[in-house]
């Protein structure tokens, strides 16, 4: 007789994904119960924390249905079972990718690459989730469709523009999330929302089928609750595509994750507070960064004196505000469906400058690959804070500096992990990235795993019971 007690609604809403998946495949949880306690948690939270804004009434339990099916029979898929949320600007069949705009409302034919991988590893997708007006903002306060909820600080932002997929792992509505990154957008909630996050070396993981923003810089960005899981989702989602042009074709593998602790090499910018960083985020790097003397290897200042974080930042929303004059052009045109005035107004800018002013914008990406090889010659993992503030009132005016620290790994096509690396005093979550160089995707997960396990200061999750 089994006397295991079941496991409870609460734990199996706290739990990362590799415990799920060990859960199920010892038959202490079943997809269709899991995706019941799910499905119970958004009906109640949900309103609250406008996380998601696509939701179809039985569609989470009939995929459950299928995956206790398919665990019966035997074949399996890498994520068989595990409630996955997806960002509203990827293609999903039957769904429309709205991407944060009002008049997208026809469903499309095809999945994109993402969403095939998920259905093919046995995920339960969601939903839908909030985010930003075209994902040109890192607030996800989106005039159509409400405002995402920080779930640890009410009518504080949960950053964007992913921002409704990281308040929806934080406060247990999905396991896991995919949503973009073009210059921090997977990484600035992640901060925001103390949960965990990847931006994956440029083209690791094919965008096709994913609504572009600027596609010399767009990424599939995965969230979740532990560094482990993203390690999984990035074996599931990453790969070569034909159809995506910028899918990269590995000539080797990963660079394996075999860094020595005691022999790494961390770089560290010379003064926080020079770039914008403000103090109370200074205060809890530093404490994180002491509490690492082993993990982090001999520390290294690095110059980035000839780098204007705030400049370079400025040149790739260039980049995304011309690209997405003619990906949204329609939108614009569409006077029954109005976007908001901050939107026309930002594209506008981009359609007053010249071809010149992009050319010189573009040159930024360049410098920033010559940067990046400089680096990285001379240290293996730069560390920095994911973010210069913590998550900021909704009814106040969005800080321009959000992305000044994760925009250097977008222009330069680096992977870059983000963790959670404390608390700010009044409680708001805060992270720690990892930068490295291309391919070096599974290197930075394992040092993020060992340095995350060593602070283990993530908040408590669901962040709403």
């Amino acid at each position: 007789m089994n006397s295991t007690p079941p496991i409870a609604d609460i734990d199996l809403r706290r739990a990362s994904v590799c415990q799920l998946l060990h859960w199920l495949a010892v038959g202490r949880v079943q997809p269709q119960a899991l995706a019941d306690v799910y499905q119970a948690a958004i009906e109640r939270i949900n309103p609250e924390i406008n996380a998601y804004v696509d939701l179809r009434p039985g569609l989470m339990q009939e995929q459950a249905r299928t995956a206790t099916n398919r665990r019966r029979d035997g074949v399996l898929g890498r994520l068989d079972g595990v409630p996955i949320a997806l960002k509203d600007n990827f293609d999903m069949a039957g769904w429309p990718t709205r991407a944060g705009l009002p008049g997208r409302g026809q469903p499309v034919q095809d999945d994109s690459h993402v969403v095939a991988r998920l259905r093919a590893s046995g995920a339960v997708l969601v939903g839908k989730t909030n985010m930003d007006e075209a994902a040109l903002g890192a607030a996800t306060d989106n005039p159509h469709y409400g405002p995402a909820q920080n779930p640890f600080k009410p009518g504080y932002s949960a950053g964007g523009s992913s921002g409704g997929a990281a308040a929806a792992v934080a406060a247990g509505l999905a396991a896991a999330a995919v949503g973009s990154d073009s210059l921090g957008s997977i990484r600035i909630p992640a901060s925001y929302c103390g949960v965990y996050a990847l931006k994956p070396t440029h083209g690791e993981i094919s965008a096709r089928g994913m609504l572009p923003a600027a596609r010399r810089l767009d990424a599939v960005g995965l969230l979740a609750r532990s560094a482990n899981d993203l390690t999984v989702l990035l074996q599931v989602l990453a790969g070569y595509d034909a159809d995506d042009a910028r899918s990269r074709r590995r000539r080797v593998a990963f660079s394996p994750p075999d860094w020595e602790p005691g022999n790494l090499r961390a770089g560290l910018l010379p003064d926080l507070a020079a770039v914008g960083v403000e103090p109370e985020v200074i205060d809890v790097f530093e404490a994180a960064l002491a509490r690492l003397p082993r993990e982090l290897g001999e520390r290294r200042t690095v110059d980035f004196s000839d780098w204007d974080f705030a400049r370079t930042r400025r040149a790739g929303l260039l980049l995304m505000e011309a690209e997405m004059l003619g990906t949204f052009a329609e939108d614009l045109a569409d006077t029954t469906h109005p976007v908001s005035p901050r939107l026309r107004e930002m594209l506008g800018y981009a359609a007053r400058k010249s071809a010149a002013d992009y050319a010189i914008a573009d040159r930024v990406l360049d410098a920033a690959t010559l940067k990046m090889r400089r680096l990285f010659a001379q240290i293996d993992v730069l560390v920095l804070p994911t973010t210069p503030q913590g998550a900021f009132p909704l009814d106040g005016p969005a800080p321009d500096s959000a992305a000044d620290l994760t925009s250097f790994a977008s222009l330069a096509g680096c992977p870059a992990v983000s963790i959670p690396m404390g608390a700010l005093p009044d409680g708001r979550p805060i992270g720690m990235q990892f930068v490295g160089a291309r391919g070096s995707d599974l290197r930075l997960l394992e040092l993020a795993a060992v340095c995350a396990s060593t602070l283990d200061v993530e908040p408590t999750y669901p962040a709403i019971a």
